[in-house]
């Protein structure tokens, strides 16, 4: 085969594959798109065809609907409140599991290590009475403590730290103990500065689970001033027959959707160096 026949038939491949990664991205867009349409249409257009999408009448009713909503913001504080908290204590406890499995050698390691990956096994719905039942015992239902403290037992966060803290080179870390620093301040001035790139994957991951969680929000908050954004905009629904609308339904789902996609425009370059494994800049 000539140079010029492997040239071509390399550049056909690319192209296939560009192809193909254009119309998966279409399909995978597709639902959005829908989503976006149908929330800036007026309900009384809905009620008679859900086609249309790209041509008028538009309206931002729906979306003033929502906003006019006085508990709305307060949902989407204590959204904020615990995805936030949900988030900055995994970082901490991941972080710290992670080096210690990563780094130090201590009795039972590799037994402890086995137990937080077979906890990645166990579905949330098997621990969910006695998790219920625990919180009712100690009065901590419709708090923030309740709402945040079962999610942070997170064994992916740990073993994703851990591996990534694995991947750094010890002679780093070597270097600085010679030097008289701490293990501590390694892990706080060397190891942690490296590992950005998956500090950010991981918070990205926590936050949106933190912000979409339904299940636990919908058993620990019972009072309407504790419910999460999920929670309340679900409250607001009651049946699809008493709805305001489908195009009041979908603004819903865009309101609830807007600040994970902000966040995660401004840290994918890290989500993407974690990927590839390097180091963002």
């Amino acid at each position: 085969m000539s140079a010029d026949t492997y040239r071509r038939g390399r550049s056909l491949g690319d192209r296939a594959i560009l192809v193909a990664v254009v119309a998966l991205t279409l399909v995978w867009i597709a639902p959005i798109v829908w989503v976006l349409g149908l929330s800036l249409k007026p309900n009384e257009v809905l009620m008679r065809t859900t086609g249309g999408l790209l041509s008028p009448p538009f309206t931002l009713k729906n979306y003033a609907d929502i906003i006019a909503s006085s508990s709305v913001f307060g949902w989407m504080m204590n959204s904020t409140i615990v995805a936030a908290g949900q988030t900055i204590l995994t970082l901490v406890l991941a972080s710290l599991a992670g080096y210690g499995f990563a780094r130090t050698d201590f009795p039972g390691r590799g037994v402890l290590f086995v137990v937080v990956l077979a906890a990645l096994a166990v579905p949330e719905q098997a621990i969910i009475v006695p998790l219920h039942t625990m919180f009712a015992f100690f009065e901590w239902h419709n708090t923030y403590g309740a709402l945040i403290a079962p999610r942070l037992a997170f064994p992916f966060g740990v073993l994703l730290m851990t591996q990534y803290f694995r991947a750094i080179s010890p002679e780093i870390e070597e270097a600085a103990l010679l030097d008289s620093a701490s293990r501590f301040k390694v892990f706080w001035r060397i190891v942690l500065p490296l590992s950005i790139p998956a500090q950010a994957t991981l918070g990205i991951y926590t936050f949106l689970h933190a912000w979409n969680d339904y299940f636990w929000p919908l058993v620990s908050a019972t009072k309407p001033e504790m419910y999460t954004l999920t929670i309340g905009l679900a409250s607001m629904q009651t049946n699809f027959a008493q709805t305001e609308g489908i195009g009041f339904l979908m603004a819903q789902a865009v309101f609830a959707g807007l600040p994970v996609l902000i966040l995660y425009l401004f840290f994918q370059r890290h989500i993407i160096s974690a990927v590839s494994g390097g180091s963002a800049r």
